[in-house]
């Protein structure tokens, strides 16, 4: 969604909790940059904090309140139920089911890593990454 709504990005911001899959260790989606040839800092909550995120308080109660404890059944009835919400103060929320199927289990290897054009952030790099692509320098 976000390449057809702005197809000039040239930097994108991903925020993540730091746990599991989305940990600032994991290497699984550092490649992300060179498929897209877009600058990313990739910023990760601190440990414990996941549920400080504004934007989930934010889209969470509404979508509770328009699901109204219909149940659940397919895919599009969840999609379609997220797509639907809006609140009175302008707060829409786009959303599409991806069908795509990805591969699992790819591992990104110690020398591949190490390829990355991968820096700290300048806001705290322990936890935060800056990625450009090798091919867009």
């Amino acid at each position: 969604m976000g390449s057809r709504r702005y197809p000039n990005a040239t930097e994108l911001m991903i925020n993540a909790d730091s746990g599991g899959s989305n940990s600032a260790q994991s290497r699984g989606w550092k490649n992300f940059a060179d498929e897209t040839g877009v600058r990313i800092t990739g910023c990760h909550f601190p440990p414990g904090t996941s549920k400080l995120k504004k934007i989930e308080h934010r889209m969470f109660c509404h979508i509770t309140r328009n699901w109204r404890g219909r149940p659940l059944v397919t895919h599009d009835v969840v999609v379609d139920l997220i797509a639907n919400t809006t609140t009175q103060e302008g707060l829409t929320i786009n959303a599409k089911l991806d069908k795509r199927i990805y591969p699992t289990g790819i591992k990104v290897s110690k020398g591949e890593f190490k390829t990355l054009n991968l820096h700290p952030a300048a806001f705290h790099g322990e936890w935060n990454d800056a990625i450009a692509p090798r091919t867009h320098p």
